[in-house]
């Protein structure tokens, strides 16, 4: 099987990305940015699973980690997908008193993170480069459709950025043997909530959502997981929320 690149693999809906893919086959090579223990958790229990299964630390807002990450996966083998999944939030805020010092950070690791990751993803995959072709699934969010007013509209901007990169990239190498989608959660209990100051969101939203609760990151990895897999084979330039029907 071929090598699996996930980054932001250390939790949340990454960890359960990588835990599908080794569950699939696949060998991962997984990114974090801090947390070594959960990282190396996290690719210990790929590795019950009879794949190779490697963290390594990066920054997807700095050129050179992101880089160095690639790098890593193509010592493991031949690479064959990669799931943009590293992401940020900040606090609750309203545009009218952001800075512009918090709206870079985001937009470095949301939106340029995605798009360098994507740019060493293709330079492997596509058989313009002399690659095997692949998969490429982006982690978007729901926000981008729904604005996220009073909480993070620039958040929901970086999110926004995201869908059109798959989109706009999608075309741009499907006829490389590169298929890229988009998975856009809605509101899903993980970690990220209380990282930007609303440990109580879940609980506060989940019984809003139409079909009665928050999601789980297994429920997203699932998605991720089909797209990454070949019964996707005929998907391309796709959107798909899950997200309860929010």
């Amino acid at each position: 099987m071929a090598v699996l690149l996930v980054t932001g693999g250390s939790r949340g809906i990454g960890a359960a990305v990588v835990a599908r893919g080794a569950a699939a086959g696949w060998d991962v090579c997984l990114t974090y940015r801090s947390d070594e223990d959960a990282a190396h958790r996290v690719a210990a229990a790929a590795r019950e699973q009879g794949v190779e299964a490697r963290a390594v630390r990066a920054d997807v807002a700095v050129e050179a980690d992101v880089e160095a990450a690639f790098a890593a996966a193509d010592a493991m083998g031949p690479l064959g997908g990669v799931v943009v999944n590293a992401g940020v939030v900040a606090p609750k805020s309203r545009v009218d008193a952001v800075s512009a010092a918090r709206v870079a950070d985001m937009l470095a690791v949301n939106v340029v993170g995605a798009v360098v990751t994507c740019r060493e993803a293709v330079r492997r995959l596509s058989t313009a480069h002399g690659g095997p072709g692949g998969s490429i699934v982006l982690v978007g969010s729901v926000a981008s459709r729904l604005g996220s007013p009073g909480e993070y509209v620039d958040y929901a901007a970086s999110k926004a950025a995201v869908d059109t990169l798959g989109l706009g990239l999608s075309k741009e190498v499907a006829d490389e043997g590169v298929r890229v989608n988009v998975v856009r959660p809605g509101i899903v209990d993980t970690e990220i909530h209380a990282s930007g100051g609303q440990p109580d969101r879940v609980a506060r939203i989940g019984p809003t959502v139409p079909i009665g609760r928050a999601g789980t990151a297994d429920e997203v990895a699932a998605a991720v997981a089909w797209l990454l897999s070949d019964e996707a084979s005929y998907c391309t330039g796709s959107v798909l929320d899950v997200t309860g029907g929010r």
